[in-house]
């Protein structure tokens, strides 16, 4: 018998809805075992492939953005946190740095350049505290040799620096580094007994009489060794603006930061700063209030010391002098309380300007030249020198600071044997500035 078109339709109708449904079954139970047909793993596999080619090529990318331009070390893991090295502290940082910066001192020829801050320095000042651990002579010394040059000229220890000049610098020779002295709190609590002022950029001491402000020789002990128990972390100590002589007890003025050194040196040189000196002196000076005006130049002595004299204008080293004086009170006409105000600051120039007077100081074991004179009973024979008030600009606020020194012992005990009293008014106040 022959199938009709409509039964053999409906025979192919029914064999693709059995090949469905196989399929179908095949599919459910592959999902139940856990399976994927074989061309579906292809599609997964080639997808997973692609996928991480990709990941590779972007962490390849972000490794050659981040490598050196120099050739590329092998890796090396990294130790666990808690077996790394342990930071070296700051102490052991500077101490590194400082036995750096000492080999080169000792080995080689250094250039340094002269920077904003420390321009119009003097060259021994500025060496002293670019380099603290030289000892100051063998500056002096490398300085007086031409060992040393600016610019590559010879200079002078008190030549002015001028910001961007060059200085070439020899080996130095390094201070030998004795054991801390246990005398650094001892000095410390002495500063702090003598101060009249402080702040963070002056220092106002009352220097007693016999202190030497410098070394020099036979002197162990002075204001400027005694400030080395105030440097700070750096090395830097706090710097000398001016002079006091060894035998001249008051005000002294020192500067704590470079800053400060610069600006009050300047106003020491510029002659803003006003100076009060008191004095006891042989006789009393006719005229009550008066200048005195003579050039000083610095003459050698037998026994090797040297002391100022009075030299005539144009002579060979010979220096203005300008002191206005004041008669503050007597005794009698032995004795006179004078008030003096340099305006000039050659050295030894209050005591080589009374004497040339005629009316020196008492107890000045150089310029004391009256004859058949005695001291009076009661009265030590020590200078009678007191730098009794100081006015200067302070270096920070231009504000000025105005600062008094009290009479030292032997002074004081002359004031009371005398009757003199230390509140009576100063004419010296309305004496010139210049």
């Amino acid at each position: 018998m022959k199938q009709t078109s409509t039964g053999r339709a409906g025979a192919r109708s029914s064999g693709r809805a059995i090949a469905r449904a196989g399929k179908s079954a095949i599919k459910a139970e592959s999902a139940k075992q856990g399976m994927k047909p074989a061309a579906q793993q292809k599609v997964d596999r080639a997808k997973a492939e692609a996928l991480k080619a990709k990941k590779a090529r972007k962490a390849a990318a972000a490794e050659a953005a981040l490598a050196p331009s120099s050739p590329a070390k092998p890796a090396t893991a990294k130790p666990p946190a808690a077996k790394r090295a342990p930071a070296k502290p700051p102490q052991q940082t500077r101490n590194s740095v400082k036995a750096a910066a000492e080999a080169v001192l000792q080995t080689g020829i250094q250039t340094l350049t002269v920077t904003a801050d420390e321009a119009d320095m003097r060259l021994d000042r500025f060496l002293g505290a670019r380099f603290p651990q030289i000892a100051f002579t063998h500056i002096q010394r490398i300085v007086r040799t031409g060992q040393l040059r600016v610019d590559g000229a010879r200079v002078k220890p008190n030549d002015r620096l001028v910001e961007g000049q060059s200085i070439r610098v020899p080996p130095l020779k390094m201070a030998e580094h004795a054991p801390r002295s246990p005398r650094g709190a001892d000095d410390l609590a002495f500063l702090k007994s003598i101060t009249l002022y402080e702040d963070a950029d002056v220092l106002v001491i009352n220097k007693p009489a016999g202190l030497a402000v410098q070394g020099g020789s036979g002197t162990t002990r002075h204001v400027d060794g005694i400030l080395d128990c105030m440097r700070d972390a750096s090395g830097q100590k706090p710097r000398l603006v001016h002079r006091l002589d060894k035998d001249t007890a008051g005000c002294l003025v020192i500067a704590k930061s470079r800053f400060a050194a610069s600006v009050l040196a300047k106003s020491f040189r510029s002659r803003t700063t006003r100076k009060v000196y008191w004095a006891i002196c042989a006789g009393v000076p006719r005229v009550r209030q008066g200048r005195i005006s003579a050039y000083l130049v610095k003459e050698a002595q037998e026994d090797g010391d040297a002391r100022m004299v009075v030299a005539n204008h144009g002579d060979e080293g010979a220096d203005h002098a300008l002191t206005y004086y004041a008669v503050v009170d007597q005794s009698a006409q032995k004795l006179s309380w004078l008030s003096l105000k340099p305006v000039t600051g050659r050295t030894h120039q209050l005591r080589a300007h009374t004497a040339h007077i005629g009316h020196p100081i008492i107890g000045d074991p150089k310029y004391f030249n009256v004859e058949n004179w005695d001291l009076p009973g009661g009265i030590q024979n020590r200078l009678h020198l007191l730098a009794r008030r100081i006015i200067v600009p302070h270096p920070r606020t231009g504000r000025p600071l105005d600062i008094t020194a009290p009479l030292p012992p032997h002074m004081q005990q002359t004031f009371n044997l005398l009757g003199l009293e230390t509140d009576r008014y100063d004419p010296i106040v309305d004496a010139p500035e210049d």
